[in-house]
């Protein structure tokens, strides 16, 4: 089994000491960045005396289990994609991350961020779930993330409802391309508690093929700049909107004396 501790890392070439430079340990203390990627790495040992750790990129590995980083308050990034992940744990004391990368593993509930305030990105797309198996989100982590959330990636995760994002009123760039969504009035729903929401990437699910499926989200996420990769043209999205008031007031019962 191959383990990330002090040891390999004081043995890799990245992060040889120079000759004139600190001890292993001073070095160890001060790093800030670590960089493990594609390393058939399998556990995460114990590696606690790098305490200013701020970057930790551990990407392409066979890791199973998310452990020993209870010490890296100073971690804003930790990117964990491409393992054998499947369970989100033990994140509780990183409470400064900013961006959490989990795509491509096992994971099939979104739980245990209730604790990350200042989580900003979050990315779980591509997840290898058993068949009949979609990804869910517990709702005490939707609720804790509802204030900082902007950037989400559910891409590829057999999702078929997006209810329960209604949360994340923060969202700006939420991708969920390839996957189940079917009607467009769930997806207005949830639209209408996203204000700011910029860029949105549904390619891919069954809701794409409803008539008029691009000219509805336009006209109802008034703040959205690209649908799809494709930009929305301003003169087009005010048309579009003046149209509809056009209809909803035409449709309204005439007032008789």
């Amino acid at each position: 089994m191959v383990r990330l501790t002090t040891e390999l890392i004081a043995k890799s070439r990245s992060h040889v000491k120079r000759k004139q430079g600190p001890s292993s340990q001073e070095y160890l203390r001060i790093l800030t960045h670590l960089h493990f990627s594609n390393k058939n790495i399998e556990d995460i040992g114990d590696i606690s005396v790098c305490r200013n750790l701020s970057v930790l990129y551990l990407y392409d590995n066979q890791i199973t289990h998310i452990c020993n980083l209870d010490f890296a308050s100073s971690l804003t990034h930790l990117f964990l994609q491409n393992n054998n992940i499947t369970h989100i744990e033990n994140l509780s004391h990183l409470q400064k991350l900013s961006k959490l990368y989990l795509g491509g593993n096992k994971i099939a509930v979104v739980e245990g961020l209730e604790k990350l305030t200042e989580l900003r990105e979050l990315h779980v797309q591509n997840q290898r779930l058993a068949p009949g198996e979609k990804l869910l989100f517990d709702p005490r982590t939707l609720l804790s993330l509802a204030d900082s959330l902007c950037v989400l990636n559910v891409s590829r995760t057999n999702i078929d409802d997006i209810r329960d994002l209604r949360e994340l009123r923060k969202l700006q760039h939420f991708s969920a391309a390839d996957n189940k969504l079917q009607q467009v009035a769930d997806l207005e729903d949830v639209f209408t508690h996203w204000p700011e929401l910029l860029e949105m990437d549904l390619r891919g699910n069954p809701v794409c093929k409803r008539q008029k499926y691009r000219e509805l989200l336009i006209t109802v996420c008034r703040s959205l700049v690209v649908l799809d990769g494709k930009e929305i043209n301003e003169v087009t999205r005010q048309f579009l909107i003046n149209w509809k008031t056009f209809k909803e007031t035409n449709r309204r019962p005439t007032a008789t004396m």
